[in-house]
């Protein structure tokens, strides 16, 4: 029979315990690498005890470097977990993620453009402006003035609008003053008239309408590509206001940008797709 000594128990537990935290990174440095790889990918999200588990890191610690990481914009926070933030996606992809918006959306947008002969616009908001990130269409693409890399004034877009409608009211109001730039005799240059504008658009469930605001002649309808908490970028098609059938194919279009969301954020839920029926009655 073996007789376990008291002080050789206490010993050995203080041992264990000592080499645990001893196999804990040292450097505050390589404890917030382990986090941010444990995302393995730009869509990627995680519960704080899913990155705790997968970095080995304790909780409490990895909480606290979180904290950090999303007040400085490396993690980004929101109701479904924690993601890489704007730092993180500006680091690897040098765009804030906008290439994978345009990679995921290229074929939706093609196929979009097939089903109803429209010009396809993809973009992003950046401030008060709406971002042109694609293009697509036939010849009368060219009689647009948009670009890819452009800059619109998103309260004068049916896609800007569309990414607008997302944003909490306060947000809208710092991006615009009390007067808005006009371009037509369309164009909405109020700040309050914008408001109820955007509420009619939460209403219809995120379908935006532009009927002449930026350009005369030509009119657009847009749906958002909602991400986590708020717009991640805007679908919109235009056409001549004279042979644009826009109630005819706003389903598409909102068909469309739910695609793209669900493959870009894909813990937002996945509402069913309706684009074989909504397909047959563009037809």
């Amino acid at each position: 029979m073996t007789i376990v000594d008291s002080n050789d128990t206490m010993f050995a537990g203080r041992a264990i315990a000592s080499q645990s935290k001893a196999d804990l990174p040292p450097s505050m440095v390589e404890r917030m690498t382990l986090i941010l790889d444990a995302f393995g990918g730009k869509a990627a999200r995680l519960t704080l005890e899913e990155i705790s588990v997968c970095t080995q890191l304790p909780r409490s610690t990895v909480h606290r470097i979180l904290d950090q990481l999303v007040r400085l914009d490396w993690v980004d926070h929101a109701s479904v977990g924690y993601g890489l933030g704007a730092r993180a996606l500006g680091l690897g992809g040098g765009d804030g993620g906008r290439s994978q918006i345009r990679e995921v959306a290229a074929p939706i947008l093609h196929e979009l453009h097939m089903q109803t002969g429209m010009v396809v616009h993809l973009s992003v908001l950046d401030g008060s402006k709406s971002v042109c990130l694609d293009k697509v269409g036939g010849r009368f693409a060219a009689a647009l003035p948009s670009r890819v890399g452009g800059r619109a004034a998103s309260h004068a877009t049916a896609g800007g609008k569309a990414m607008l409608a997302w944003l909490d009211p306060e947000h809208v109001d710092t991006l615009f003053g009390a007067t808005l730039p006009r371009f037509t005799d369309k164009t909405i240059t109020e700040r309050a008239v914008l408001h109820l504008e955007l509420n009619r658009i939460r209403q219809r469930q995120g379908l935006a309408f532009g009927l002449e605001e930026a350009v005369r002649g030509i009119s657009c309808v847009g749906s958002a590509i909602r991400g986590y908490e708020g717009p991640a970028g805007g679908i919109a098609l235009c056409g001549e206001t004279r042979n644009a059938q826009l109630e005819r194919v706003a389903p598409l279009v909102v068909d469309a940008a739910r695609e793209v969301s669900r493959a870009l954020f894909p813990k937002r839920g996945a509402p069913r797709s309706a684009r074989k029926a909504l397909s047959t009655r563009a037809n």
